[in-house]
């Protein structure tokens, strides 16, 4: 039976997390940039414990009033010391619970960003190598950071299962109505074809090569947790597993 990884971002302020964990098998943890504190670290790590979920940090532009969905004006040194900060808190929650990070993910604009702009890369990776020089990094396909990381630290290419992609890999921008991938056969579909067949099919119908070996899908996209379900439902009628059930 094959296996798939499926994350989700948690510790955000939903109220699903505790639905959401145990049909997960990563998960990406806010860590104070965009949203959390060290209360809900805690609570998040539990849940993934009990659950057997990888742990991922989850940093951000420090920046909760726009939920680090907008790239903002900040040094290098502030940025860099952001992300440690960020890090660091989660990872010693983490270990005083006996386990460790699996994984790094950045949030929103600071993942968009990094994908496209080598100083922002370059910050992110610095960051986590001064850390720990055994993180895997999540990253977008076809991103500058993910080039920018080869042969400095493990990379883990990312696959969004909600979101439509542009076919220059981007994803298509939420202000447009096609943005978000809500019904559940949509979303099988979508992630079937990226890990399955490799490939994405963009909006304007050109197929895409697809190396992802993990699939996001928000936690506050509409239905999430019943597509998560669906998802289970699906995988294991074509002998896939998602990893940790």
């Amino acid at each position: 039976m094959k296996e798939i990884d499926i994350n989700c971002d948690l510790g955000e302020g939903g109220n699903y997390d505790h639905l959401l964990m145990p049909l997960i098998s990563s998960c990406n943890i806010a860590c104070g940039g965009h949203a959390g504190d060290l209360k809900t670290m805690e609570k998040t790590i539990d849940l993934a414990i009990a659950n057997n979920t990888n742990i991922g940090a989850h940093p951000s532009y420090p920046d909760k009033e726009n939920f680090g969905r907008s790239s903002i004006d900040i040094s290098a040194g502030e940025l860099k010391e952001s992300i440690q900060k960020q890090i660091i808190s989660l990872q010693n929650i983490a270990e005083k619970k006996g386990t460790k990070l699996h994984h790094v993910k950045p949030h929103g604009a600071l993942y968009n960003d990094a994908a496209k702009d080598e100083k922002i890369a370059r910050i992110i990776i610095e960051s986590l190598l001064e850390i720990e020089r055994n993180f895997s990094l999540f990253v977008p396909l076809n991103s500058v950071i993910s080039e920018v990381a080869k042969g400095k630290m493990n990379i883990i290419f990312e696959g969004f299962a909600d979101r439509n992609y542009e076919a220059d890999y981007s994803l298509v921008s939420r202000s447009k109505s096609n943005a978000v991938i809500e019904e559940k056969e949509a979303v099988f579909k979508h992630v079937f074809s990226m890990f399955h067949e490799q490939k994405i099919i963009a909006e304007n119908g050109q197929n895409l090569p697809c190396e992802a070996t993990t699939f996001c899908l928000h936690s506050d996209t509409k239905n999430s947790v019943e597509i998560l379900r669906f998802l289970h439902q699906k995988f294991s009628e074509v002998n896939i597993k998602i990893k940790n059930t």
